[in-house]
């Protein structure tokens, strides 16, 4: 898929807290990482857990490169609207 091309680390910085990461694009390697956060919400049974967990969704998020870096704005829907109507725990990413 990206032959040649070598997988940077990236550092996904959600104000509080930042994770490491390695990936080849700040918006993939966004989406990677809210889908993480999103199989969490959806493989929890516990409603007080999932709410928790909700409530802890990041809605901003910044994506450091060795020389850039990318911030983004996340718009949670606790079940799809649009395109993914009835899916649950959607986000829209958007570059800030």
């Amino acid at each position: 898929m990206h032959a040649g091309v070598a997988k940077r680390t990236f550092t996904i910085d959600l104000g509080g807290e930042q994770v490491q990461v390695e990936g080849y694009d700040y918006q993939k390697v966004a989406i990677k990482y809210l889908m993480k956060r999103r199989r969490s919400l959806l493989s929890t049974r516990d409603p007080e857990k999932v709410e928790a967990l909700w409530q802890k969704l990041p809605k901003k998020l910044s994506v450091i490169g060795a020389k850039d870096s990318k911030s983004f704005t996340v718009d949670w829907k606790k079940v799809g609207e649009e395109e993914f109507q009835g899916a649950r725990f959607v986000f829209a990413l958007a570059e800030a």
